[in-house]
């Protein structure tokens, strides 16, 4: 006759799962807010729209992930950084367009509950959404084994936000003339972590830990596992100063990848790939991989996070504002009629 059979030695745990929910509503009440009716606990969450000063509101969503990324935050223990990484992509993915973030939701799936692990991803996803002024107001926590190695675990972030219609940026409002304003990166943000790791690993046999002296200082560790940038601050500091015709988020893709998404059929953006600092961990990638240039530009924000395009003559005024609350900017390139391209160019 088999053993006593219970959903524990199924590899489901409720009592670990009880304990995960604990902490999470927790940490989830630090990011709440007047507008938060109902968050972590309910079937659902409940947020009370603020109409005031909105004419035509409409809602804006969005869902991602942070991809092969988490592969070396399991690998070198830091989850805290992941959950921010996950809340700053999506932020800035809804910022494209001229929303305001307002709440957020994470899925967690793992094979094992480890409540200490929940608990730090978590507290990154609440550290970034205060960061951020977004209220963490629900989410899911599946324990599956079977589907996922023990150790290992998957995040996924779904934001919500709002924009006056009249004032979302859809890349309607470009034109020949206009500069393009490049806002630094942290490192490689939440992308071409696979080929990071092919890289790093089974290509080479590095250590997070290794600090090669081209890293200036840096572990690889702490260049590749860099908090993804949250570029709302930049916005904010923008808006009412310069005239922003529309913004780019540096995702997969690359600049190129990424750019023309938001250009309209008869404009093509040059970018001078000479106009900015490449990270390091850019050029030791690059090296130590034999990655050709082309492919770097493809795979790769390449220190570029954020392009925002703007009046000629207000994009040394952008520059000057971003400087004023630390964020690195640089004018990388203009807008010039033509057929739909981006195209990288490095002068002689």
């Amino acid at each position: 006759m088999p053993g006593k059979t219970d959903y524990r030695t199924a590899g489901v745990d409720l009592q670990a799962a009880d304990d995960a929910v604990s902490r999470i509503g927790q940490l989830a009440k630090t990011t709440y807010t007047d507008a938060v009716l109902a968050g972590v606990g309910p079937f659902s969450g409940l947020y009370r729209l603020d109409l005031a000063g909105y004419r035509e509101p409409v809602l804006v969503s969005s869902c991602d992930g942070v991809g092969t990324k988490l592969k070396l935050a399991i690998r070198w223990g830091h989850h805290q950084t992941i959950g921010a990484d996950l809340v700053n992509h999506c932020v800035n993915d809804i910022l494209t367009c001229g929303a305001k973030p307002m709440a957020f939701l994470d899925y967690l799936a793992v094979a094992r509950l480890e409540p200490v692990v929940v608990e730090e991803v978590i507290t990154g996803v609440a550290s970034a959404c205060r960061e951020n002024g977004i209220s963490l107001i629900g989410g899911e926590t599946a324990e599956m084994p079977g589907i996922y190695k023990i150790g290992d675990y998957d995040l996924a972030g779904f934001i919500v936000g709002m924009v006056e219609r009249s004032a979302i940026l859809d890349g309607s409002k470009i034109a020949a003339g206009q500069m393009l304003v490049g806002l630094e990166s942290s490192g490689p943000h939440t992308n071409g972590y696979s080929l990071i790791r092919k890289i790093l690993f089974d290509q080479n046999q590095f250590e997070l830990d290794d600090a090669p002296d081209e890293l200036e200082g840096r572990t690889i560790g702490e260049a590749i596992l860099a908090v993804h940038r949250s570029y709302r601050a930049a916005f904010e500091q923008l808006m009412g100063e310069v005239s922003i015709s529309a913004m780019a988020h540096i995702t997969g893709g690359g600049i190129e990848g990424n750019l023309i998404r938001v250009l309209p059929e008869d404009c093509q953006a040059v970018i001078d790939t000479t106009r900015w600092p490449q990270p390091p961990i850019f050029t030791f990638l690059q090296r130590v991989g034999g990655v050709d240039p082309e492919e770097m530009f493809r795979v790769f924000n390449m220190g570029i996070g954020y392009i925002m395009v703007v009046d000629h003559d207000q994009a040394m005024r952008a520059v000057e504002l971003l400087e004023r609350i630390d964020i690195r900017a640089h004018t990388i390139g203009h807008i010039m009629s033509g057929p739909k391209c981006v195209r990288l160019v490095t002068p002689d």
